[in-house]
């Protein structure tokens, strides 16, 4: 668990199905809390990109929620390709 206000990294691996790490077209961060509501989405660029198929975003976390659900998006082959988890929140003490 994170703490609210914190900057955490928020990281995907694009895969295909076979498992081969791919670097999709488009590639956005889009934020929902815990209700599914967007907070924000981020257009990421090549200084978002670790490696071939690996990106990552530093977020700080907003000390209103609880919870939030990040989902990392793109184009591949013409298709959408999608990663998506959760941070769970603490306020700080």
């Amino acid at each position: 668990m994170a703490l609210a206000g914190d900057t955490v990294r928020l990281k995907c691996h694009f895969r295909t199905f076979d498992g081969q790490l791919i670097d999709p077209a488009d590639v956005k961060l889009t934020i929902y809390d815990s209700q599914k509501q967007q907070i924000e989405q981020i257009t990421l660029d090549d200084t978002n990109k670790e490696d071939n198929g690996v990106y990552f975003y530093d977020y700080v976390l907003p000390i209103n929620q609880s919870e939030i659900i990040f989902e990392f998006s793109g184009v591949y082959n013409n298709k959408p390709i999608l990663v998506r988890d959760s941070v769970k929140i603490q306020f700080s003490k």
